[in-house]
């Protein structure tokens, strides 16, 4: 009989990075998946599940208006009994960071059923930076039974807080497995950039952590202003997250100024073409930091610390923080030095070469879950 394994996702990250893990599951035939979608962030996740084709087995639909991490952390937990009856996993993956992965493995650890943590290991140090993912994925290491970590340094972090070294694997990141296979599919162009010259130097900003809502995002719009007035052949795209405290920002301080252009949060495929067709990217996103590089794009960070210092030490991405005198004064380096450009441009392949959810699978099986 074949080992049941429950794979849980409930944001947009969390979603790309497993589906390629359930497909090469169900590729190999050695285990039986399901899928649970808790939808933490409904719209978001949706675009991903269409675009990669994911049969969810079941949907707890969380997400309502203005939750808070108590409300959702409490409802999940009363709706996970249901789950584990109908399925009677022996395995639980859980992926990440999120409040979601945190609250399904320590359900599982109630009920003795082993963890699986894909992208496990990565550390800032600061349990406040990022909040409250530094926490949860902490806590989550103290949950689990197996930990695919995405890199060596990862490892290592693990190593260091205890964890048995013959319980960890390195496999490289799941999202690059979903990046080059959306890069493989992408359109030419896209209706919604109709109207927006490439050939212009073009910067994709991303930004909407908690930590960065309030002065630190009207820091990095005030940079936007200042790179547009200092560059005439700069545009700047910026999809701008759901939430209304970035939504209340991003419109009060960059709607109407020319060259920027303001969208609603973009399907990954759309994500990816935007990368692609990108000068350098300015973003306080975990993924990007992973996927940009792979793209040959320089990263510069808005945060003050990073859980994925693998990409600064080999010099694809710089941390700038949100103050906007440095983020104008990097950007403008990378911007008027084709050498300091190409320098971070080149380097490649910094976490993933897109066959981690195969290595995931052989682990499985060698741990024999």
């Amino acid at each position: 009989m074949k080992r049941r394994i429950l794979v849980f996702f409930g944001t947009r990250p969390e979603a790309l990075k497993l589906a390629p893990v359930v497909q090469a599951i169900k590729d190999q035939g050695h285990f039986e998946v399901r899928s649970i979608l808790t939808a933490q962030h409904r719209q978001m996740i949706d675009q991903v599940i269409r675009l990669f084709g994911i049969r969810v087995d079941m949907d707890l639909d969380l997400m309502t208006a203005n939750q808070t991490l108590a409300s959702l952390s409490q409802r999940l937990m009363g709706r996970l009994g249901h789950v584990f009856e109908k399925y009677h996993p022996d395995l639980v993956m859980v992926e990440g960071d999120t409040t979601t992965a945190f609250i399904v493995a320590l359900y599982s650890f109630y009920h003795k059923i082993p963890v699986a943590h894909v992208e496990a290991g990565l550390r800032t140090g600061n349990k406040y930076h990022p909040f409250p993912e530094e926490v949860n994925r902490r806590l989550i290491t103290h949950l689990s039974d197996y930990h695919l970590a995405p890199t060596r340094a990862a490892k290592a972090n693990l190593l260091r807080e205890g964890v048995d070294g013959k319980r960890i694997a390195v496999t490289g990141n799941t999202v690059i497995d979903s990046l080059f296979w959306v890069r493989d599919h992408l359109k030419k162009t896209y209706p919604r950039f109709k109207s927006i010259d490439f050939s212009k130097r073009t910067i994709l900003l991303t930004a909407h952590r908690r930590e960065n809502i309030g002065r630190p995002l009207v820091e990095i719009t005030r940079a936007v202003r200042s790179l547009l007035t200092q560059f005439h052949d700069l545009q700047i795209i910026y999809p701008v997250h759901l939430n209304p405290g970035v939504q209340k920002i991003v419109r009060d301080n960059l709607e109407g100024v020319r060259r920027a252009y303001l969208f609603p949060p973009l399907p990954y495929d759309e994500t990816v073409y935007l990368m692609n067709q990108s000068t350098l990217i300015l973003t306080d996103s975990g993924g990007i930091q992973e996927e940009a590089p792979s793209l040959g794009k320089p990263v510069l960070v808005l945060r003050q610390v990073s859980e994925r210092m693998e990409g600064a030490r080999a010099g694809a991405l710089k941390i700038v923080g949100t103050e906007a005198r440095r983020i104008v004064r990097e950007t403008s380096r990378l911007l008027n030095s084709p050498r300091a450009y190409s320098q971070m441009a080149r380097v490649r392949h910094v976490y993933g070469d897109g066959l981690a959810a195969r290595r995931i699978v052989e682990h499985l099986k060698r741990w024999r879950v």
